[in-house]
């Protein structure tokens, strides 16, 4: 069955019965929403991310629908945690293909909610429509106060630059999914890990709420749109600053290592060009540094250093004992 032979009413009803099975709340069906939320203190704001997902950029033909769904959910959630905040809600505006088959669509809501259910999001309601292909926009939003909140802007030079996740994973995974998906099964054993980056990316918490609570980095982004890019998006937060970064163990995932020698793909190419990562990326200031990584491995997560924040306005990345300036851009719509 096709979700037009259903119409609209009847897939709101399908997310209805999902939303309150899997959280015993119901879905508000209202033209506007009121969240109800007892502030700590009054110096607290509401801080809100949204970020759209859609199939024919964001979804490998190997993804299902159930982790197209999370996904959605899940590069929003990134976006706040990246900043210190605790993602508390969220309003789901979905448009889908009238040819999509209803039990696509309820594994697709499934994805959706069971993220909400994992990151302890109320699921508020949203917006249905008639689409050419999937497209989800999520709003999601927290509160914090706004001495915690890590912004992209307070980069200094001589801060430190750290990270909470190696790179070259999804560079690896994307690679075998859209150039090399006649060698799918020949890979997947060996390079699981990487594909799996791609269709179930998670995120980790620890370090960028452990580094808000005491307020020890002086910026930080979210990589979803690769490590290339977002150092620059920081460097357009933060002028006449560059970035010195160490190519080692810290920063180089292990597999993408052998995947680049395996089938002669620059390394830089999988570590600084890949998207999607969701790794988070921290500047600190020296006097916190100590400090930062003691808290955040007491907390249990993990910070790697990766390099230092300059006064010059480039990016030179260090490999073999070489400098090289980096050319490569990241993810970018449109190009």
């Amino acid at each position: 069955m096709r979700v037009q032979e259903l119409g609209e009413t009847q897939l709101i009803k399908i997310i209805e019965k999902k939303v309150l099975e899997k959280t015993s709340k119901p879905l508000i069906r209202d033209d506007a929403f009121i969240f109800e939320q007892i502030l700590e203190t009054p110096e607290e704001v509401l801080i809100l991310n949204t970020d759209m997902f859609v199939s024919t950029t964001d979804a490998p033909t190997q993804m299902s629908t159930f982790q197209m769904g999370r996904k959605a959910i899940l590069m929003n959630i990134s976006d706040l945690i990246v900043k210190g905040v605790i993602p508390m809600a969220v309003i789901v505006s979905i448009g889908i293909p009238s040819k999509m088959t209803v039990k696509d669509f309820e594994s697709f809501i499934d994805g959706i909610v069971q993220c909400c259910v994992d990151w302890n999001i109320d699921y508020l309601g949203g917006d249905i429509n008639k689409t050419k292909e999937i497209i989800t926009n999520p709003t999601v939003f927290g509160l914090i106060k706004p001495s915690k909140m890590i912004s992209r802007k307070g980069a200094k030079p001589g801060d430190f630059l750290a990270i909470n996740g190696k790179f070259g994973l999804t560079g690896v995974g994307f690679d075998i999914l859209l150039n090399k998906s006649h060698l799918f099964e020949k890979l997947h054993s060996k390079y699981e890990k990487a594909i799996s980056s791609v269709l179930e990316p998670n995120i980790c918490k620890i370090e960028a709420l452990t580094l808000s609570e005491h307020q020890l980095a002086s910026s930080s982004i979210d990589s979803s749109d690769g490590l290339a890019r977002s150092l620059r998006e920081l460097m357009r937060s933060n002028p006449k600053i560059g970035f010195n970064i160490e190519l080692n163990d810290n920063v180089v995932d292990q597999v993408a290592i052998e995947y680049s020698s395996e089938f002669d793909i620059p390394i830089e190419e999988l570590i600084f060009n890949a998207g999607e990562e969701f790794i988070h990326i921290f500047t600190i200031n020296p006097k916190n540094l100590e400090d930062a990584i003691q808290e955040v491995k007491k907390a249990g997560g993990n910070l790697l250093v990766i390099g230092k924040v300059t006064s010059t306005e480039e990016i030179i990345y260090i490999k073999n004992e070489k400098e090289y300036k980096l050319k490569l851009k990241g993810f970018e719509h449109f190009t």
